[in-house]
């Protein structure tokens, strides 16, 4: 007599008969994926050692110096804060040209008060941030309540913010920044780093924990990929698109504190030049660590990747023009490599 189990074994397929040889497979697949992704997520690090042996073996009494490497990173510490004001935004799929012109209006307002008002430093710099993180939120209530496009509007009010910034010191520099803040900004030293570097690095590892790990990050993650499947979702995609704007307000500001301290004084316009390298480093970001999303660590290295290939270009001895066109090739180059990672991994998924 034969059993059920026997007839349904007797007519078991010959390509289910082969479990192994499948798995095998599809493992291999899985595991050069993930090489793949390894070698992806490794190729602007990997590029920064190799800038750094490029110039090293063409300067190496200069270059090669911890002189050098601290200057690289004590002096571009605005520029690296600046960046992560912008990863917010950016995760929500918008664009704050703002963020410069913010961290300028704030370094104005701290030498303002403290200097022409004799207000205590603490209370400038605590004025000054409360400023930066409204002007944030004004962004953000202007870009959702009329659901206008966020990069005509905080170009506007970034401009707004320069000419105001013009007007209350008559456009002239404003000197004699009370040195306590620069003793904690560009004074005290770790390693013969300036200690606003390690602030900086600081922020990054809090808006890398932030964007990656908490349901506030996720769901800006949610919402930049597409706002309609957000919404349809149950997101509140106005409240996590304003809150980017507030949080890039804030960090912002702390940038314009980093500025003043930096300088001993401030002067309109000083950071407007800082937006297209901001953008460039966050860009390039997506490019690296955890390619495909705006991350902190990516952005962080970028940022000083950038930096140390500048610092190669002036010892070399070529113009201030150069260093212009390889931050606008390289935002290019890493806009449109970062949009064929996107569509490719989009691809796949679908696949």
């Amino acid at each position: 007599m034969t059993t059920n189990l026997d007839e349904q074994s007797e007519t078991v397929p010959p390509e289910a008969s082969q479990p192994q040889g499948g798995a095998t497979v599809s493992s291999r697949g899985g595991f050069l994926a993930k090489r793949g992704h390894l070698l992806e997520s490794a190729l602007l690090p990997v590029a920064w050692v190799l800038v750094i042996i490029g110039f090293g073996l063409h300067s190496p009494s200069t270059f090669l110096t911890w002189a050098n490497f601290a200057n690289i990173f004590g002096t571009n510490a605005v520029l690296f804060v600046l960046v992560m004001a912008l990863l917010v935004p950016l995760t929500n799929g918008d664009l704050d040209m703002s963020v410069a012109e913010n961290a300028g209006f704030v370094s104005m307002l701290i030498a303002w008060l403290n200097v022409t008002h004799h207000w205590g430093i603490i209370p400038a710099i605590i004025a000054g941030i409360l400023f930066g993180t409204v002007f944030g939120a004004i962004n953000g209530a202007i870009v959702t309540r009329f659901t206008v496009n966020p990069f005509i509007i905080t170009l506007a009010t970034g401009t707004v913010l320069l000419g105001c910034s013009q007007w209350i010191t008559n456009e002239q520099t404003i000197a004699g920044v009370s040195p306590k803040l620069t003793e904690w900004t560009f004074g005290r030293h770790i390693f013969s780093i300036p200690i606003e570097f390690y602030f900086g690095f600081v922020i990054m590892l809090i808006m890398w924990y932030v964007l990656t790990f908490t349901p506030f990050g996720q769901r800006s993650l949610f919402v930049g990929q597409s706002r309609e499947v957000a919404r349809l979702s149950g997101f509140k995609v106005s409240s996590v698109r304003f809150r980017g704007f507030v949080i890039a307000g804030f960090i912002a500001a702390i940038a314009g504190v980093l500025n003043v301290g930096t300088q001993g004084s401030a002067t309109p316009g000083s950071t407007s030049p800082l937006l297209l390298s901001c953008y460039a480093g966050a860009f390039l970001g997506l490019t690296t660590i955890q390619p495909g999303r705006f991350n902190a660590l990516g952005a962080g290295v970028s940022v000083f990747f950038l930096a140390t290939v500048s610092t190669g270009i002036e010892l070399l001895g070529a113009q201030a023009y150069v260093e212009q066109i390889f931050n606008g090739a390289v935002l290019v180059i890493a806009v449109v490599f970062s949009q064929v990672i996107r569509t490719r991994r989009a691809a796949s998924a679908t696949t």
